[in-house]
């Protein structure tokens, strides 16, 4: 019999494969269930086993490199050393000397600006050496500290980096899990794009109200200007097809991932923890959210109430406080697709302390394991953008928006693989890819397919660099137990600040499961 191709040409194609044959020497057979999905890029099989995925959860925090979280991981691509020891440095434009990456236990980081022109000088044409340089050029003392022109510590930490155990609960999920070591943020700049991306896979500046084609690319501002004045937030203009929009209001009339999932009837919940008090005191911590929460305040790290899509379809309510999603979790009633967004306080954005995030973090995942649902669950964990941090490895180029700069990423799933280091070019654009996979059919946000045609630069989903998230799970292995760890657990950070300053958070028990 003969072996049937494995690569496809001509427009998308999407068919059932019907025969037992293999697609390479030694891989498995495609079953009558697994599907071929190609186009213009080449083609993969989707395999059968992703649909044992009935939950896909993206948590998403703020503002860390790879390097450092995960720099000396074992097998990983972490900070090039030789017996220990750094072999790269930064130059220190102020002292003339060469700054290499040192162990840093401080619980509160400063990082350094991260927006668009910050990108492009950190990565200085693939030297990766603009760090320090640009930290020390950020602002000080900002009001704002999500503002990323600033620079959150007086003296420049982003050569930085963190331990094992620092993070412990980090490194165990790794360990037990799947390390992704080539996550890109999926454009070169700060949260709002990241956050856009991560939904839409577009970052744009639109000026007609329910108009896909009136939008344009819009990634960052004019270096001179401020990231938050940038078309991709203040995209609201005067006139009389914009009646009614509150000034300053952004208009995103291009179309995003909860479009597809509306139009095909597939479940999804984005979950907002707003506020300045979490709420860890749960023993069994199903529970570590603030006691304050809006979920209806758009924001940078909340742009889907801005959506028309969303609007339209009226899927608001779908954005609600993180206590729904732990009730969903503990209740076994999971959406298809969840996003989990935290609040400034638990989202180790500088000058967020890292183990209040760790915390938080840990406390969601503890839920989702002791769900119901956890059977059938994929957790994405990752970090929006670099947050001025030091990192090695040189971002690939996609298109004119990305990829940015590298950031953790981690898998965490019973069908996932364990302790797997994934070396695949990744971002952002892989959770659509696989969601897209597992409940759309292969569908992409495709201006060419979906209905609503924008001028988007490319198909993301599409790329022919970007890696393949089935590739971190075995389908067919023995379920996975959880992996219950302890809130709050021992760590070696310094200088955490107090309860009565920050956060409830740092008084609360351990749940050692």
């Amino acid at each position: 019999m003969r072996r049937p191709s494995c690569i496809l040409s001509g427009s998308f194609l999407l068919f059932i494969v019907l025969v037992a044959a293999s697609c390479g020497s030694g891989s498995a057979s495609p079953t009558a269930v697994e599907r071929v999905v190609g186009g213009p890029t080449g083609s993969y099989v989707v395999p059968a086993g992703i649909h044992k995925i009935k939950h896909v959860i993206v948590i998403q925090q703020e503002n860390r490199s790879f390097d450092s979280y995960f720099g000396t991981y074992p097998g990983a691509d972490g900070i090039p050393m030789k017996n220990g020891v750094p072999t790269v440095c930064v130059p220190d434009p102020q002292t003339g000397q060469c700054v290499a990456p040192y162990v840093d236990h401080a619980d509160v980081n400063g990082g350094g600006p991260h927006s668009a022109p910050n990108a492009t000088d950190d990565i200085n044409g693939g030297q990766m050496n603009g760090f320090i340089g640009q930290a020390e050029s950020g602002r000080k003392g900002c009001l704002d500290p999500t503002d990323p022109a600033c620079t959150n510590s007086a003296t420049p930490d982003v050569m930085g980096y963190h331990t094992q155990s620092d993070i412990p609960n980090y490194w165990t999920y790794a360990k037990d899990f799947v390390l992704q070591d080539h996550m890109f943020e999926p454009n070169a700049s700060w949260s709002l794009p990241s956050h856009l991306f991560l939904v839409s896979e577009w970052s744009a500046y639109c000026t007609e109200e329910d108009n896909p084609s009136s939008c344009i690319n819009a990634l960052q501002t004019k270096p001179a200007e401020r990231p938050q004045n940038s078309p991709a937030v203040y995209g609201g203009r005067a006139g009389p097809k914009n009646a009614g929009k509150k000034a300053g209001q952004p208009i995103y009339a291009w179309t995003d991932l909860t479009y597809l999932l509306h139009k095909d009837h597939v479940s999804w919940g984005y979950y907002v923890v707003s506020g300045t008090e979490p709420d860890c005191e749960n023993d069994a911590a199903e529970t570590c959210a603030p006691v304050v929460q809006n979920a209806n305040t758009p924001g940078i790290w909340n742009p889907l109430p801005w959506f028309n899509t969303v609007q339209n379809d009226h899927q608001l309510g779908n954005i609600q406080d993180v206590d729904k999603f732990y009730a969903a979790a503990k209740a076994g009633t999971l959406p298809a697709v969840s996003w989990v967004v935290p609040s400034g306080e638990v989202s180790e954005h500088p000058p967020a302390p890292v183990s209040f995030g760790q915390s938080y973090v840990t406390s969601l995942i503890n839920a989702v394991m002791r769900s119901p649902d956890w059977d059938s669950t994929a957790i994405f964990l990752a970090w929006d953008d670099w947050g001025g941090f030091y990192d090695h490895v040189v971002p690939p180029t996609v298109d004119e928006n990305g990829y940015g700069l590298r950031v953790p990423g981690i898998v965490i799933s019973p069908y996932a693989k364990k302790g797997y280091v994934d070396h695949q070019t990744l971002s952002f654009d892989a959770y659509d890819k696989f969601i897209e996979d597992d409940f759309l059919g292969g569908q992409r946000i495709n201006p060419a397919t979906d209905g609503r045609p924008d001028p988007r630069p490319d198909v993301r989903e599409n790329e022919k660099i970007l890696g393949n998230l089935a590739n971190d799970f075995d389908f067919d292995q023995t379920l996975r137990s959880p992996v219950i760890l302890p809130v709050h657990p021992k760590t070696t950070l310094a200088g955490t600040p107090a309860p009565s300053q920050v956060s409830a958070a740092a008084k609360a028990p351990d749940d050692d499961g």
